[in-house]
């Protein structure tokens, strides 16, 4: 059979989830900066500060295979738009919380905000519905590449919005959420998906139909890549935030990790282009020797330009490895089964991003920087070990007849 040519162009569907994508981190980016102080003031004791937050990130992990099961039966952008409204409905709650004081109000926002994420994570998946096996890196690193336009506006609007006259402090940021809701709600009204007939036979001749019922080298590769990428990103990003409070001031702290979402976000704008390139394999494996690049360093001496440096590398590598990951997941799993396997990973990460955001503290406490730089080597060898054992060494996103043989 004579092979598909490679697509030049990606669907302008592509681009407004970037968009939405971009939303999506920007109501995070506003989560994470405020969270913690609203709880503070609203808890009844410090201990119960960042219960909000962490129910946040349990909806997430909780709702994100059920949402996917959904997008399945109605389709992604019923379901997006559903999480949409839940964003809405997370900022007018958020606002009443804070004008209210009330702190179960705080609890049931961040709630809801949780379940928007949940529907959001799926963009990048969205992205690669009924394309070419030749493109899907482009398209999913093109997505998370909306995280660029979140790292810049994000704290932002959180800053500018603090203190408004006239309305109670940090109100007006959960009434931000709400506008992203609504404007999530246009982007969906315009968006639909490319499934047309020359893509669905593009989709079918490039990826063909596997067998994908049960777990297998490849697709425990991809889910390792993502969610251990996103485990080992969370808990020294996290971890370093403390480790810089006690070495400089607060100012260079927040250019470190504005550098060090920058590097996480900016690259995708390429990655999927180095991916075809150098091949998926020696992408992840490089995204992974990145990471180790970045324990070393972090188990150097305690200085604020070694800790910066590695949280650039933590960056850089957690792009290959989770656009990497995600692509190989989207080629290694039939069609008939991605909204399966696209839960089962998704809700993985959530689990692994809230193991990453709640343990830098107590490792902190009784390991130490150095120590818990440590401790994440195993599992990027895994990785390692993994990609090389399981990916073929040629360029397996150009050349369909290489997924067929990740089963093999």
């Amino acid at each position: 059979m004579t092979a598909t040519p490679a697509p030049r162009t990606l669907p302008w569907s592509t681009y407004l989830l970037t968009l939405a994508q971009a939303l999506n981190l920007t109501a995070a980016v506003i989560s994470v900066t405020i969270a913690a102080l609203i709880g503070t003031k609203l808890a009844a004791t410090a201990a119960l500060s960042t219960i909000p937050y962490g129910i946040q990130f349990a909806a997430v992990m909780l709702f994100t295979y059920p949402v996917s099961m959904l997008m399945r039966r109605y389709g992604r952008r019923s379901i997006f738009s559903v999480g949409a409204v839940f964003l809405i409905f997370a900022g007018v709650t958020g606002y009443i919380a804070v004008s209210k004081e009330n702190f179960f109000l705080l609890i049931a926002a961040h709630g809801l905000l949780g379940i928007y994420i949940a529907c959001a994570n799926f963009y990048r998946f969205a992205a690669v519905d009924y394309l070419p096996v030749q493109v899907k890196a482009r398209a999913i690193s093109l997505v998370v590449a909306g995280g660029v336009l979140a790292a810049i506006i994000g704290p932002v609007i959180a800053s500018s919005l603090r203190q408004v006259s006239g309305f109670t402090d940090f109100s007006v940021c959960y009434a931000a959420l709400s506008a992203l809701g609504i404007l999530t709600l246009l982007l969906m009204a315009i968006w639909t998906p490319p499934k047309t007939t020359q893509m669905l036979e593009e989709s079918t001749n490039a990826n063909p139909t596997v067998q994908s019922h049960s777990w297998n080298i490849a697709i425990v590769t991809a889910i390792l890549s993502s969610a251990g990428g996103y485990f080992v990103m969370n808990l020294m990003m996290v971890q370093a935030s403390l480790v810089m409070k006690n070495i400089c001031s607060f100012d260079a702290s927040s250019r470190a990790i504005q550098g060090h979402v920058l590097a996480m976000f900016a690259p995708s704008f390429i990655t999927g282009s180095f991916i075809t390139f150098v091949g998926l394999r020696q992408a992840i494996i490089f995204g992974f020797v990145l990471l180790i690049g970045a324990a070393g360093l972090g188990m150097m001496d305690i200085r604020y330009d070694i800790v910066f440096l590695s949280l650039i590398l933590v960056g850089l590598g957690w792009n290959l490895v989770f656009v990497g990951g995600g692509t190989l997941l989207t080629q290694t799993i039939s069609d008939q089964e991605r909204h399966r396997w696209q839960g089962i990973n998704d809700t993985l990460i959530a689990a692994c991003a809230t193991l990453g955001a709640f343990l830098p503290a107590p490792l902190f406490a009784s390991l130490g920087w150095n120590a818990t730089n440590m401790m994440v080597l195993p599992l990027c060898f895994a990785g390692i070990f993994l990609c090389w054992k399981s990916l073929p060494s040629v360029n397996d996103c150009v050349e369909s007849s290489s997924v067929a043989r990740l089963l093999k």
